[in-house]
């Protein structure tokens, strides 16, 4: 990296177009999508000269029609497909800085996010025009300074202007000056607040998933690497997209994750890796057998969050000879990885012996105060303390304390937020540490196993939850007095599903208000945060500084046992609206039935 940012070359779109100008990697399939029977004469494959050349004709258009500068922020907001890919490049031909919108976002947290990236530009996918309501319209006009943001979206006929364009190659000097904790992207995590941060991505990362993984998962120029995760994410794409660049080799990207087709997908484009995140593993795990379950040629999987529980199921099923699993964290300091094709390592996200704990010491794991969510100080001496081995804690990262900018860049626009990571005075005066919000432990060999999230935020469908934007969601109901959120543990399922406890106008829930309240929530909130669960309660308990009791509530779960006269509604897939919860769907969830 240091190599490349002295020659001013940092970003990545150089080594985009050396493959392409390369003869031996320009004929090379670059990038390859499932055929949709939806568009049967829709192009699936490029190689990389006919990607470089459609790259460039993007950057023309976003040059002469939208004006795109050096260093400016442009929002796009797509669902998987190849357009995400050619505005990506093509902004970072320019030396723009693309803000990748989560597509699952509406109202507010839509908003909110464009607002916050200073973007004048919006491009948009047609296939999720709904974002732009009335009410969105409204919110992106003019700010006080009279700035409005054009919002674009992408319909086939623009695309075709698109295509229609002489490629434009810009000069190096748009590229220029860039260095490698400079901004490469910006992309949204909900965090720990109520609407979503942007984690300010350094060229670091981006590089990262070219140069390193791409070694680590030994991609080879005729392999072919399969994700179905999200792009705006940066799994998706820095450890989705990136790290065929390092080979030469090809991306295969899948429109979205469904258990019914995704091996259908693994076995008929050919693809040699597979990419994963652990709930995708217990869906797949968990669906019916189909005749590619083994007719594939995947020889690796990567990702994050594969369970003790389902990782050798998903290895014995889908004849997969090396699972790679990945740590680390969009806006995170350090990572780290198993490469297993045993047993010892199954489960653990990092093995770390006494070499490298002493010599590198970037993982370091500190008792955690489960009742103030923050790291333990030593009353005696106000500093922390180092867990022993199969203590659980919260894991934290070195930080210089004289440069915090070299390992971590923070949140864009959001010095609260950024400044929150940040822990001081940790183990000496003046030091300076990185906190993951994690909780793991060390065994006595080295090995790192994931415990759980610090915090009131939890995991559901891959995505963060915010309680506190899913309670202001469900608060602003009428006849919903007072909202908990939380997130309850289910079994045979990874991460929390939601649960809000309420408190409602006339103590009742009725069938039109069950209805009502289900539409609410998926008006204002993402798919994945709407909350499962409803707990229907005479009053919330508040602490002396009337914050939310929380803890008893997620330790009770949904289980009707424990709940005492308390009534639960849930939302099971396909349902319009909340219907009883009794102790038959409790037995439905805990044998694996229940669609959730």
């Amino acid at each position: 990296m240091k190599r490349l940012e002295n020659k001013d070359r940092i970003n990545v779109f150089y080594i985009f177009e050396q493959h392409a100008k390369d003869p031996k990697t320009a004929g090379n399939l670059f990038l390859l999508v499932p055929h949709d029977p939806e568009r049967p004469d829709a192009q699936t494959q490029w190689t990389y000269a006919e990607a470089y050349e459609t790259v460039l004709k993007y950057a023309a258009w976003l040059k002469t029609r939208h004006s795109v500068q050096k260093e400016e922020l442009i929002a796009m907001d797509f669902t998987n497909k190849p357009q995400f890919i050619w505005f990506w490049f093509a902004l970072w031909s320019l030396g723009a800085i693309p803000a990748f919108i989560n597509s699952n976002l509406r109202d507010k947290a839509f908003t909110h996010s464009i607002r916050i990236s200073t973007s004048r530009l919006l491009l948009i996918d047609p296939q999720i025009r709904e974002v732009l309501n009335e009410e969105t319209k409204s919110e992106l006009g003019a700010d006080q300074k009279g700035q409005e943001i054009d919002m674009m979206i992408i319909e086939p006929e623009v695309e075709q202007q698109i295509l229609a364009q002489t490629p434009y190659r810009a000069a190096d000097s748009a590229r220029s000056g860039a260095k490698i904790n400079s901004c490469s992207l910006l992309i949204y995590t909900s965090g720990t607040t109520g609407l979503p941060k942007a984690a300010n991505v350094s060229w670091s990362k981006p590089l990262s998933g070219v140069a390193f993984f791409a070694k680590l998962l030994e991609l080879k120029p005729t392999d072919r690497y399969f994700t179905a995760l999200p792009l705006y994410h940066s799994s998706g794409s820095v450890l989705g997209v990136l790290q065929v660049l390092g080979p030469g080799c090809t991306s295969v990207v899948g429109p979205k994750f469904s258990p019914r087709t995704f091996m259908k997908w693994i076995s008929e484009t050919q693809s040699d890796g597979i990419h994963y995140i652990g709930e995708m593993c217990r869906y797949l795990v968990s669906s019916p057998p189909t005749p590619y379950d083994r007719a594939h040629k995947a020889r690796f999987a990567f990702g994050n969050g594969m369970r003790l529980d389902v990782w050798q199921r998903f290895k014995d099923r889908f004849n997969i000879g090396t699972i790679i699993e990945f740590y680390g964290a969009t806006e995170g300091t350090a990572a780290s990885y198993v490469h297993s094709r045993n047993n010892y390592l199954r489960g653990a996200i990092s093995k770390q012996g006494v070499i490298l704990r002493n010599l590198l010491n970037t993982f370091i794991i500190v008792k955690h105060d489960h009742a103030t969510d923050e790291p333990y100080r030593n009353p005696k001496n106000s500093f922390c303390v180092k867990c022993k081995a199969d203590e659980p804690g919260e894991l934290i990262h070195p930080l210089d304390p004289e440069n915090i900018a070299e390992k971590y860049q923070g949140y864009f626009g959001n010095d609260k937020a950024s400044d929150s990571k940040i822990l001081r005075d940790v183990f000496k005066k003046g030091d300076a540490y990185y906190r993951t919000g994690d909780l793991v432990r060390r065994d006595a060999e080295g090995r790192i196993w994931f415990t759980d999230r610090v915090g009131d935020t939890f995991r559901w469908k891959s995505e963060n939850v915010s309680t506190a934007e899913v309670s202001e969601a469900i608060g602003s109901h009428p006849d919903v007095r007072e909202a908990n959120v939380y997130g309850v543990q289910l079994p045979n399922h990874d991460g929390r599903a939601g649960c809000a406890a309420i408190v409602v106008s006339d103590d009742t829930l009725s069938t039109s208000l069950a209805l009502d309240l289900a539409n609410h929530s998926r008006k204002r909130l993402p798919r994945y945060a709407v909350p499962l669960f409803l707990r229907l309660m005479k009053q919330v308990e508040v602490t002396g500084t009337l914050k939310h009791q929380k803890v008893a509530l997620r330790n009770e779960g949904v289980d009707p046992s424990k709940l005492g006269q308390d009534e639960v509604f849930w939302l099971e897939s396909g349902d319009e609206g909340y219907k009883k919860f009794g102790e038959k769907d409790w037995q439905r969830i805990v044998d694996g039935s229940a669609k959730l």
